[in-house]
């Protein structure tokens, strides 16, 4: 594992090159994030509750969720396998005593680091500053928002990883990008959380991977999940990785089978 240590190390280190780009992105998050919350004030208005959600709840939800999303880029990943497949890179890794697909999570952990540090934390402390944010629900709930925001890195990288080598079938990435925008908009909670969903909408999304990217990491903060929900819901969380990591490597392994093949 030292090896794949080494590529998040480098790709962490990479970051600090571009000292004007993490300055216009620190300034980028501030205005997105900044917007959502307002959405969610202008939606309230002058309600105290809506659903049984108090508009505090709201804004700590609108943090936590850029919080866990802001670090990680899926279009990174997407885009660079896409990339490594155009130019032909992807095939010299056939030949070396690594994982493409290691690889790739890797370099993007190493930068997810380093956006967390350096533009997640500062932009939810001042956003927080301006408007309030609530603590978690309980120690405990605290704790396992933690857990729960790993979790999530996890499960996003992996859903990437799965989109991003679906295109050496389609020979691009662009599309998946839009896609798997679209789905995490949707499925994940960023956007609208799914005690707002219809009742029968919200139980299937609630059981997909995606809940457990923005959801249910903020739900756990907020308190709306007990102990034992929150443990179980863990679980089952731990389960939709692994199912994932199995349906990465198998797809990779088709993917370099499809190399060997086209290449010859």
């Amino acid at each position: 594992m030292s090896i794949y240590f080494a590529f998040a190390r480098s790709a962490f280190m990479t970051q600090l090159a571009y000292r004007n780009e993490v300055w216009a992105n620190m300034i980028g998050k501030l205005v997105q994030v900044f917007a959502r919350v307002a959405i969610w004030i202008a939606i309230y208005g002058s309600t105290a509750s809506i659903a049984g959600v108090s508009l505090k709840q709201m804004v700590t939800y609108a943090l936590l969720g850029g919080a866990v999303t802001g670090a990680i880029r899926y279009e990174s990943i997407i885009s660079g396998i896409g990339q490594a497949l155009r130019t032909g890179d992807v095939a010299v890794w056939l030949l070396k005593p690594a994982s493409f697909p290691l690889y790739v999570l890797a370099t993007e952990l190493g930068r997810a680091a380093f956006r967390f540090v350096i533009l997640v934390v500062p932009t939810v402390a001042v956003v927080a500053a301006v408007y309030g944010m609530l603590p978690p629900a309980s120690p405990f709930h605290g704790v396992m928002f933690v857990a729960y925001g790993l979790l999530a890195y996890t499960i996003i990288a992996l859903l990437s990883a799965l989109f991003g080598l679906v295109a050496f079938w389609l020979l691009t990435s662009f599309s998946l990008e839009w896609m798997m925008q679209a789905i995490l908009n949707l499925l994940s909670g960023q956007l609208i959380p799914f005690w707002f969903f219809p009742a029968q909408v919200a139980a299937v999304a609630a059981h997909l991977p995606f809940a457990w990217i923005v959801y249910y990491p903020s739900a756990v903060w907020l308190g709306r999940l007990d102990a034992t929900e929150t443990l179980a819901y863990f679980g089952l969380g731990l389960g939709w990785a692994a199912l994932l990591a199995v349906g990465v490597a198998l797809l990779w392994r088709m993917a370099s089978t499809r190399i060997v093949v086209q290449g010859g």
